[in-house]
């Protein structure tokens, strides 16, 4: 119990908090920007550059940081989260022993389990917010009017009922393989240098968080589109068949993009996605690096 509510696993998980936070508000247009190309399938637009000037041109210049708040709020809870149970859970299994990939991956795919089941009702409405407002050329989206995060809340528990703060929960969870992969990838190419090294240049923690998620995220991209579909809540399914973004959701949802855009058409987006999330990512590792060298640093001198 103690290796679980430790010190070290708050300071970790407040870094990468921390870090996700900072990074994402840096570069989230992109990410607006990814959502809207998996989302309006009938938007002719489809670099990053030109979707994010459509917006600026027909929604305004604040426009692509629209649903900032309940994205940050949610992506703070999610990596406190995961990072919490990943340094928990590795304090546990590595003790005494030295750390392998299939380790890594097998605590980063069960951290990111928990993350799912906790934190999905947050990302269902995030998503929501994000788009709402925005301008799409698809006629069967219909638009919603939630004044704030409890509003969204509130409404979609009245009018969908509780699983579908659930939705796309199927996919969230095949899509623990990102950041499982993300910190298998991650971890390995830091251990690889700090066998050369005392410690890592800020440059080094850049570059191998980019190409950690660069990974997961070219290998997991047609599911996180899916997700993205599900969680916004207007995919053309039989009602019945929504629930929890159900197999059958999922597996009718790529047929559909299949058919209707081609075998690429569950690509579509992975620019501003990669572009988003690589650096994101990357910047994240970094800022969390730093903080928790820092912070541990600092309680040395204190002690």
């Amino acid at each position: 119990m103690n290796s679980i509510l430790s010190y070290e696993n708050l300071v970790h998980a407040v870094s990468g908090a921390i870090g996700s936070v900072t990074a994402m508000t840096i570069f989230y247009p992109l990410d607006t920007a990814r959502l809207i190309l998996q989302v309006d399938e009938k938007r002719k637009a489809r670099s990053t550059p030109a979707v994010l000037m459509e917006i600026i041109k027909e929604e305004g210049l604040l426009a692509p940081y629209r649903g900032w708040f309940p994205v940050i709020s949610s992506l703070c809870c999610s990596n406190f989260v995961y990072f919490y149970t990943f340094n928990s859970l590795k304090s546990l299994w590595l003790k005494g022993t030295a750390p392998t990939t299939g380790k890594d991956l097998t605590i980063g795919f069960i951290a990111g389990i928990v993350n799912v089941l906790v934190t999905t009702p947050l990302w269902v409405v995030n998503t929501r917010l994000k788009l709402q407002g925005a301008k799409f050329r698809s006629d069967d989206i219909k638009p919603t009017t939630y004044t704030g995060i409890s509003d969204a809340f509130q409404k979609i528990l009245q009018q969908e009922g509780v699983l579908s703060l659930w939705n796309g929960t199927l996919p969230s969870l095949l899509l623990v393989f990102n950041p499982a992969i993300q910190f298998m990838f991650y971890e390995g190419l830091k251990r690889q240098l700090l066998r050369q090294q005392a410690e890592l240049s800020s440059f080094q923690v850049f570059v191998i968080g980019a190409i950690a998620k660069a990974i997961a995220t070219a290998v997991t991209y047609p599911l996180q589109t899916v997700q993205s579909v599900l969680r916004f809540g207007h995919e053309r399914l039989n009602p019945d068949k929504r629930t929890l973004g159900s197999l059958f959701s999922v597996i009718s949802l790529l047929k559909q993009r299949i058919r209707r855009l081609g075998f690429l058409g569950l690509y579509k987006g992975l620019e501003a996605k990669l572009l988003q999330t690589v650096l994101t990512a990357a910047l994240m590792f970094l800022v969390y690096e730093k903080l928790t060298t820092l912070t541990f640093q600092f309680m040395a001198l204190k002690v």
